[in-house]
């Protein structure tokens, strides 16, 4: 069963490829969704897939940008279906 996941993550994550990153983890895993630089300079990823594709997802990118993690705040809520891949939005 497909899932959304929302998280925002906080530390020094932005200026490092992370969006980049993501996109390309997200298209190795099927994962779709969208990723953004916020205002307060942490990152905001909505991603779908199912639920262990999407747990994977989230290793890779905690695994991937470890140094750059202060915290992350993850949210799980029901697949919208919406999106076709991940974006990464300005």
């Amino acid at each position: 069963m497909k899932k959304q996941v929302h998280v925002y993550y906080s530390g020094r994550v932005q200026g490092v490829g992370f969006r980049f990153s993501a996109e390309d983890i997200a298209r190795q895993l099927n994962v779709t969704g969208w990723a953004k630089n916020l205002h307060d300079e942490k990152v905001e990823i909505v991603a779908e897939a199912e639920e262990e594709v999407l747990k994977s997802f989230l290793e890779e990118i905690n695994k991937t940008f470890s140094r750059y993690i202060a915290d992350s705040e993850v949210e799980w809520l029901p697949a919208t279906g919406k999106f076709r891949d991940l974006e990464i939005n300005q």
